[in-house]
């Protein structure tokens, strides 16, 4: 079965034709990604009120599900850690005298240091971005360019991905632990030194690692010596105690604040948080979108899509 023109347009003619055809549907197209774009800008502003820094802000239990090991609470608002108790009930880090166990409380002095949980902050900083792109998309450039429109909805493309990114999180996103340790004056009493705090973020929840720290070299006088936790008996002293419970770093030897440490003890707790968790679902609906205009745009430009990593 075949199709034919009627009526019958002689080749050149036809061609000419066909290119109309093409101009029409890409000016058609790039009319109605104006509306996509105006779309996907109320998406983002959705995604920025919802990181936006509002009191109260959310308090999210920070706990162990099926033991003890650690308990507590933190409020985030914004982009900041601005309250938290945690009580942590390790055999490695044993609590002050009269205490079942050991406080960490945020300081709530002026001068102390912020928890500032950078993965937020690259978030909204990427999603400010991408309303720049829409902006100069809308106002600034050429919106009846194809070629203009296509690279700003790659750059645009790009900036929703890396955000979504790094609200997942790993490894490459949120670094190392041993490389990226808070300040231990943000607690008030401030952490000890054989104790690693590491906040972030995975798959859209507070991620909270707790590692206690031994020396590898335990007769250098350093903070890390026995006498920076008084509390220490002298079976943990004497290493007469309990066997550890085994982890994924034991034996490993890390260099953590200019000292080479192996870690004793390891807590991973997580608490999901629903504002992050709507903010990755709605830049998931919004790379999805813009990935379709991007494939829509190549298809009636008559050009090859990138392949996106």
């Amino acid at each position: 079965m075949s199709t034919a023109v009627w009526p019958y347009l002689p080749h050149d003619e036809l061609i000419k034709e066909e290119k109309a055809t093409l101009a029409r549907e890409l000016e058609w197209l790039l009319n109605s990604l104006q509306e996509t774009l105006a779309s996907l800008k109320s998406g983002l502003e959705e995604c920025i009120a919802l990181l936006a820094p509002k009191e109260p802000g959310s308090t999210l239990v920070i706990s162990s599900v099926r033991s003890e090991s650690v308990k507590g609470f933190v409020t985030r608002v914004g982009t900041r850690i601005v309250k938290g108790d945690i009580h942590i009930r390790l055999p490695t880090l044993p609590p002050t005298r009269s205490a079942s166990s050991y406080p960490l409380h945020l300081s709530t002095l002026p001068t102390a240091p912020s928890l500032v949980l950078t993965q937020l902050t690259s978030v909204r900083n990427l999603i400010n971005q991408s309303l720049d792109v829409v902006d100069i998309s809308t106002w600034t450039g050429d919106a009846h360019d194809a070629n203009f429109i296509a690279g700003q909805l790659r750059l645009l493309f790009d900036f929703i991905q890396e955000a979504r990114q790094a609200l997942k999180g790993g490894d490459d996103v949120v670094g190392r632990w041993w490389e990226g340790s808070v300040d231990e004056n943000i607690f008030d009493p401030p952490l000890p030194p054989t104790l690693s705090f590491h906040l972030s973020i995975s798959e859209a929840s507070l991620q909270l690692q707790l590692r206690t720290l031994q020396l590898t070299n335990p007769s250098t006088p350093t903070s890390f010596t026995s006498d920076a936790l008084p509390g220490l008996s002298l079976r943990q002293r004497l290493g007469l105690a309990a066997r550890l419970p085994e982890h994924d770093e034991s034996g490993q030897v890390f260099t953590f604040r200019g000292q080479d440490v192996r870690v004793r003890e390891k807590v991973r707790v997580e608490s999901q948080d629903p504002s992050l968790m709507s903010v990755m679902a709605k830049l998931g609906a919004l790379e999805h979108a813009v990935g379709v205009a991007r494939k829509s745009l190549a298809i009636v430009m008559g050009v090859e899509e990138e392949e996106d990593g």
